[in-house]
Order: C-alpha cells, then structure tokens, then sequence
C-alpha cells in the first residue's frame, strides 16, 4: 500500500496540535510514520499513574486513541471531525512510572465510513505489551 501518507509527521503532528490542543501537554511524538502504521511514545509523568506506581487505564487508552486517530489522519488528510465509534482494550501487564509508552498502531481496515485498527502499547523497549487496542472510527461523509 504504498503512497498511502497524506500527511507526513510534521504535518501531522502540527494539525492535531491545532486542532486537539488538549493533546499537547501530553507531550507525544511521532517516532514512525510508514505505510505500516505509526510508533508514537509519550514520557509518563506522576499525573499519569494511578496507586502502586503503574500508569493508569486512561493514560493508556487516550494514547491509543491518539496514535489511531493520527494514523487515520496521516491517511484520508485533514478530516478534524473523524471520531472514535469503539474501543476496546486489554490490559496484559504493568506498565511501569520509569518508562516512556509506546503505542503502534496498525490500520486493519479503511472503508468509506468506517476505518479499524489496532494498537499494541508497550513500556518503554519491553517487547511484550502492556497492552492491546483494537478500534473503529467514523469518518464523516464529506471526507
């Protein structure tokens, strides 16, 4: 599926920033943009982890979230009101404080209407996740 980037990682990181400014104090990077998906890592922070010192089930699921929602992006163009239908997740293993997370996210399917995905996020360099994502998004008509 090659040439399937409309937007690059500057592009894309510059439009979500404008268009979702509550996402920028997350502090994410685009580590990996390609026609097999996107790497995006977040630096946990204290506000991020929830007793026990392991990263809490939001943080883990907003990154998903983003992450997909860049992948789509990066596809179709600028399409702000793309949004997510469902998500479901796995929780597999700690995700520890001192580590940075990682979410690849893979497109399974891209319709007219509908895209699904995955998400695999791990902490920091562990090959095996903390856990699994899969979602759908509607895409409106107009994109």
């Amino acid at each position: 599926m090659a040439g399937m980037t409309k937007l690059g990682i500057a592009e894309l990181q510059d439009y979500v920033g404008q268009i979702f400014p509550q996402v920028a104090p997350l502090g994410l990077r685009v580590h990996r943009l390609d026609d097999d998906g996107i790497d995006v890592r977040q630096t946990v922070k204290p506000e991020h982890l929830r007793p026990g010192g392991t990263v809490s089930g939001p943080t883990l699921m907003g990154l998903a979230d983003v992450a997909f929602y860049m992948l789509l992006l990066s596809r179709i163009g600028p399409v702000p009101l793309a949004v997510t239908t469902s998500l479901n997740i796995n929780f597999l293993s700690k995700a520890g404080a001192d580590k940075d997370l990682r979410a690849v996210a893979r497109l399974l399917k891209l319709g007219k209407k509908l895209a699904v995905g995955e998400v695999s996020l791990f902490s920091g360099e562990n090959q095996q996740p903390a856990a699994h994502v899969t979602m759908t998004y509607s895409i409106p008509q107009s994109a």
